[in-house]
């Protein structure tokens, strides 16, 4: 894999979106679980962090419908959104499926992938 997807805090992340597997870190020495991946550990400040796999189950914590285009092919309108996961962290993603657009705050979603041509599938969230 390449920059970005090859950076050393990242690279479990992307290598495991490439068998489409969702992980996030968890701290050993505290036991916090978190994302966006990073060197140390939000809680403790740690450097002990490992990684867990996800079962894909969360719910939408907040969100915005946007109308404007703003990356080529990814026609709007579209749904983007804070999601929490079973586990505990929240994350930034997109969702999709019938109905995302009239998504609300506390509806259930669960994990699916966008195939990417040159780089490894991004996590979205399924609506319904």
């Amino acid at each position: 894999m390449s920059v970005p997807y090859g950076d050393p805090v990242t690279a479990p992340f992307w290598e495991a979106a490439a068998r489409h597997e969702l992980l996030v870190q968890e701290c050993n020495a505290c036991g916090n679980r978190q994302f966006a991946p990073r060197r140390l550990c939000l809680a403790c400040a740690s450097d002990d962090v490992g990684w867990i796999p996800c079962a894909g189950a969360a719910v939408v914590h907040s969100l915005t419908v946007s109308h404007l285009e703003v990356v080529p092919g990814l026609e709007p309108p579209y749904a983007v959104a804070i999601v929490e996961l079973a586990e505990g962290p929240r994350m930034l993603t997109r969702l999709v499926g019938d109905g995302a657009v009239d998504a609300k705050i506390d509806d259930a979603v669960t994990l699916d992938w966008e195939e990417r041509e040159d780089a490894p599938p991004l996590p979205v969230f399924r609506v319904g």
